[in-house]
C-alpha cells in the first residue's frame, strides 16, 4: 500500500487592492486527495479526499508575487505554510485511516428484510 497525496489549490478569494498592491489573495479554497496504489475488485485506486478554506496574513506583503505571476504550487505552499507541518499530517492520516476504512470496513449499513 503506497499513498500519495494531490492538493487542489486554485480556487481563491483576492482583495482588488490591499496595502498598495492588487489582486491579493487572502483566502485559498483547498482541497487534498489521497490514492492508495491498491485497487478494489473493479480495480480503482481507493481513494480518499477532504477540502477547506485557509486564510493568508496579508499584513506584511514585503515578498508579495504580482497574480499574473502565481502558479498552484505558490497557493499550495502558502496553504501548508499557513495550517503548519502539523496539521498537514493530521490530514494526511485522516485520509489514511479512510482508506484503510474502504479496503477493511468495520461497519455496514443494511436494512432487515429487504
Amino acid at each position: 500500500m503506497a499513498i500519495s497525496y494531490t492538493w487542489n489549490c486554485k480556487q481563491h478569494d483576492a482583495h482588488t487592492t490591499h496595502g498598495g498592491k492588487s489582486k491579493v489573495i487572502y483566502n485559498v479554497h483547498w482541497r487534498l486527495q489521497a490514492t492508495d496504489s491498491d485497487k478494489d475488485s473493479e480495480g480503482n485506486p481507493y481513494t480518499a479526499e477532504v477540502y477547506g478554506s485557509q486564510s493568508l496574513d496579508c499584513s506584511d506583503l514585503s515578498s508579495f508575487t504580482a497574480y499574473d505571476s502565481l502558479a498552484e504550487s505558490n497557493l499550495q505552499a502558502w496553504v501548508e505554510a499557513a495550517m503548519g507541518a502539523d496539521e498537514v499530517a493530521n490530514l494526511k492520516t485522516n485520509l489514511d485511516a479512510q482508506i484503510a476504512e474502504l479496503k477493511a470496513p468495520t461497519s455496514f449499513s443494511g436494512v432487515i428484510g429487504e
